[in-house]
């Protein structure tokens, strides 16, 4: 019998987060749906992050006394409904207006972290000013390292506990599906203006407002370069590729909060990273968007976890659509994994409350596949429940 997918369009009658990418896709114009959902050149990564998982199969024990699940976790020093964060995505303004703030609500009231992008359209003051929300702040290394300054006296003066480095793109990666989609920095093709005129929808809730604008830029950019396209151009010029263990432990000693490096894949780096004193990596290949023919995180998270033992907290991004891909995360090593995709097809699908819907699906499908599996708890997963195939 041929499967039936769902090919509605109300995100509450979704089932899953396939559901909701297919409802995102529907409702965004294609070149924001494609910035959203592609990878760089032939897409090879991209989809080695989804088939990784199938290599690792449950092995479940089936005569233990499951009682009702306890998803929660500790990181540093806080509890957490479940060990999955909201990882940092930008221009999320195009998604829908306040996009960066639609999301932050969903992770506040699913209790679990939020991490705001540099990139973002809404400013770091106002996430942080969100009542009983954790809040963590991702950097990137610019050239103009007084603007870099500048960023993290505003984390500090923000009151931020937790600043996230990311290390894999200060040299842009291949994304093909842009340059197809547009004649020049953030002006469609022709073809991608007529589609946008069959998403009226869109166009009212994030075009005639005016375009949003990346609020935690305005320092680098002139003010006649703070619209989209004059900040494309700046932003991808400043990054920095001389990135390197000097400014990290630069910032080690600069930063008294918690250090995130994100975009790790290597055991020889992790543990490099533990010994300047950072408190946590997350291993990434950028959902595909940076390297092609990457590895995936899944690849590297036993070894790394071996490496780094309990030194730091491990998490993990990259690919991760269903409950089954945590949970096998989780039974590797990782202390949570960061979503984006999934969220952000949430947020495109049905605003916050699509956001925090594609939470309660995750939830619900960690909480099955781990009793299933014969446990109560997250903390007593271990590789144990795993089987690798071979490739």
């Amino acid at each position: 019998m041929k499967r039936q997918l769902y090919t509605g369009s109300n995100y509450k009658k979704s089932i899953n987060i396939n559901d909701l990418e297919r409802i995102a896709r529907k409702r965004l114009p294609n070149f924001v749906f494609e910035y959203v959902h592609g990878g760089s050149d032939d897409e090879h990564t991209l989809h080695h992050n989804r088939t990784v998982f199938d290599q690792y199969l449950f092995e479940p024990r089936t005569m233990t006394k499951v009682g009702t699940r306890d998803l929660s976790t500790t990181l540093f020093d806080r509890s957490y409904q479940m060990p999955v964060a909201i990882g940092p995505t930008g221009f999320n303004g195009m998604l829908t207006r306040d996009g960066d703030r639609k999301l932050a609500y969903a992770a506040r009231d699913a209790n679990i972290p939020f991490v705001l992008s540099n990139v973002s359209t809404t400013a770091m003051e106002d996430i942080q000013a969100i009542e009983g929300l954790t809040a963590w702040m991702q950097l990137y290394f610019y050239r103009d390292r007084a603007f870099v300054k500048s960023l993290i006296k505003r984390c500090r003066d923000a009151r931020f506990e937790t600043i996230v480095i990311t290390t894999d793109s200060a040299i842009y990666g291949n994304r093909e599906w842009d340059v197809r989609n547009f004649r020049r920095p953030m002006k469609p093709t022709f073809a991608n203006l007529a589609h946008m005129m069959t998403k009226p929808r869109w166009m009212l809730d994030v075009l005639l407002p005016g375009l949003p604008t990346f609020k935690n830029l305005d320092e680098l950019l002139p003010p006649e370069k703070r619209g989209a396209q004059g900040a494309s151009q700046i932003i991808g010029a400043q990054l920095d590729p001389s990135l390197n263990w000097e400014d990290i432990a630069w910032l080690r000693e600069t930063w008294p909060g918690k250090i995130i490096l994100k975009g790790i894949l290597a055991p020889e780096e992790a543990e490099q990273a533990v010994k300047l004193g950072v408190d946590g990596i997350v291993l990434s290949n950028h959902g595909g968007r940076q390297l092609n023919h990457s590895l995936s995180p899944m690849d590297t998270l036993a070894d790394v976890k071996a490496c780094v033992g309990e030194r730091c907290h491990v998490f993990v991004d990259s690919g991760f659509r269903r409950g089954t891909d945590i949970i096998k995360a989780l039974a590797l090593g990782a202390d949570a994994v960061w979503l984006g995709r999934a969220t952000l097809y949430g947020l495109a699908a049905g605003g916050q409350a699509g956001a925090a819907h594609a939470l309660s699906l995750l939830r619900g499908e960690v909480d099955r596949t781990l009793g299933l599996l014969g446990h109560t708890n997250i903390e007593d997963l271990t590789s144990a429940c795993l089987v690798k195939r071979p490739r």
